[in-house]
């Protein structure tokens, strides 16, 4: 069992402009899920959910942008409001901003971002099901330039696409490749409006994927993330058990989960510590 686990908060700070094809994803504008979308988040909006994080026990906070990739005007975007956390907030700051390049990268390294998210999703085979508007390989050039630029490099998956268990274990042997920090594990959360129209995974099987990445990646930060309230609902001890490090605390990108309070709770019902520092 997990006796002490890291939080993150995600702040979604550019809603729902993606141009890409991600049939798991509602920031698409070619699914036309009913989500907020938005351009710019209002800075001072940002830094209170940041001090809204901090204060429920989070030590990462990771800005998120729709789209592919970074440009110039996102980039100067993301590193403005890194540099304003910065000063007051003593943060892991994480940035998910799509494919980079490493002289993208070490830009926001100098704005005071630790680490990049930028998941594989899936395994090299079966990514052509989900996505056809970018390549996997472009995803994992990125991974490699997130190492290289001297970030701490977040990259994990998604569940419940409808790969095979061959898919998932390829997905875990490219990560080894990577040698990642951290590994989120995330579960699709069904929505009407897009192409995707696979049911929610059972807790038995989200399990499972769970052991899997803990057994092969011992060495790594293993967080459950997206879709975690959908599958296990109130019954979330199992995951304690594969003694995972972290879990995302508060909403998701277009989904709400749990409030604080109520994961905080939780964790204190089944004697779990929340961790103070990185370090722990």
């Amino acid at each position: 069992m997990t006796k002490k686990i890291f939080l993150c908060a995600i702040c979604n700070i550019s809603s729902g402009s993606c141009q890409e094809d991600c049939k798991f994803c509602t920031q698409s504008i070619k699914h036309g899920a009913k989500i907020d979308r938005f351009y710019k988040k209002e800075l001072n909006t940002i830094l209170h959910e940041a001090k809204q994080a901090k204060q429920n026990g989070a030590l990462g906070f990771c800005l998120v942008t729709a789209g592919k990739g970074l440009d110039d005007k996102k980039i100067d975007f993301v590193c403005s409001i890194a540099k304003e956390i910065k000063k007051e907030l003593d943060f892991n700051l994480i940035a998910c901003n799509g494919t980079a390049t490493k002289e993208q990268l070490i830009e926001l390294k100098k704005a005071g971002i630790d680490s990049y998210n930028h998941n594989l999703e899936t395994s090299k085979e079966f990514y052509n099901n989900i996505c056809t508007t970018h390549s996997w390989e472009e995803r994992f050039e990125t991974c490699l330039n997130v190492k290289e630029a001297g970030l701490s490099l977040c990259s994990g998956g998604i569940f419940g696409l409808g790969e095979s268990i061959e898919d998932r274990v390829s997905l875990v042997n490219s990560l080894k490749e990577l040698k990642p920090t951290s590994v989120p594990i995330n579960f699709f959360h069904p929505n009407s409006s897009l192409p995707l129209k696979n049911e929610t995974l059972s807790p038995k099987e989200a399990t499972s994927i769970i052991r899997l990445f803990r057994q092969e990646l011992p060495e790594v930060m293993l967080m459950v993330a997206g879709g975690r309230d959908i599958v296990f609902k109130d019954n979330q001890k199992q995951i304690f058990e594969e003694n995972i490090n972290a879990i995302v605390i508060g909403n998701y990108l277009t989904t709400q989960g749990n409030t604080p309070a109520k994961d905080l709770e939780m964790l204190n019902s089944f004697g779990i510590e929340v961790a103070t520092n990185c370090h722990e």
